[in-house]
């Protein structure tokens, strides 16, 4: 609840200025059980020690979060990194919910690289929406649902996200427990209630041995509820099925020298 509405006159009825006084101090205590149920709320930890910390322990479970590509074209870098977090809730169904538009300009999720980054095919069921409001409203629905370990809902404009339908989803997500993850296209300015919101690009990958290294992503946490932001370089790990911190090394170290002379050994 906004506390911008409660103004205060210097003349005027006492009464009034009581109520609006006690209207003041339910929101308070409104906004202090808010942020008391998210700080006891279950965690799924990423896996990485820093962002965890900053997390509290972990990505808070039963509220909403959302995943903002850093633009258009890094909607496959935010569409990874939303999956890869969805796929680490450790059982029941994944709903995705996209617009019509969306999955014909982006693409429906790819059985091999759903594979890929842990999430097994038929535990994803994919969900086509006329319009935004459907994609809010089907979001909603199956967040109450205690069947499901997460719920996708991906909006390309965020136009017809306002404030109200994005508390009905927070609230959804409180009732049935399930991760609530919202995408958007790119980031929005809009208020939110969001526990965190988050702003995924693709960065280059380091070279290797074999060519090109593993996917890399900026992963930039800019708005957490619980207070600490940060940003961080994740690299995909195909053999652990999850992110780790990119190496602070630009380039790969040199090899140690097998073959040398007994002298440059020594020094």
């Amino acid at each position: 609840m906004s506390l911008a509405k409660f103004t205060f006159s210097s003349v005027g009825d006492p009464r009034g200025r009581r109520r609006k006084l006690n209207a003041l101090r339910r929101a308070i205590v409104a906004i202090e059980r808010k942020g008391a149920a998210l700080e006891h709320a279950p965690a799924q930890r990423i896996g990485i020690l820093a962002i965890d910390e900053v997390l509290g322990g972990g990505l808070a479970v039963g509220v909403l979060h959302e995943v903002a590509a850093a633009g258009e074209p890094e909607i496959a870098a935010a569409t990874g990194f939303t999956l890869a977090l969805a796929a680490q809730r450790p059982r029941g169904a994944v709903l995705w919910v996209a617009e019509d538009m969306g999955l014909r300009e982006s693409g429906h999720p790819y059985g091999l690289g759903l594979d890929e980054i842990g999430l097994q095919p038929e535990r994803l069921v994919t969900v086509a929406a006329a319009r935004v409001r459907d994609v809010l409203w089907a979001m909603e629905e199956a967040l109450r649902c205690r069947a499901l370990a997460a719920v996708i809902g991906e909006v390309r404009e965020a136009r017809g996200l306002d404030d109200v339908a994005a508390r009905r989803l927070s609230l959804a997500a409180n009732a049935g427990g399930a991760l609530a993850l919202l995408m958007l296209a790119r980031p929005s300015a809009h208020a939110s209630p969001a526990a965190t919101r988050w702003i995924v690009g693709a960065a280059p990958s380091a070279p290797d041995r074999h060519g090109i290294g593993p996917p890399r992503l900026r992963v930039d946490l800019v708005r957490n509820r619980l207070g600490r932001l940060g940003t961080w370089m994740l690299e995909w790990s195909c053999v652990d099925q999850r992110f780790h911190l990119a190496s602070a090394h630009p380039e790969p170290l040199a090899p140690a020298v097998i073959d040398r002379p007994d002298q440059a050994a020594v020094a």
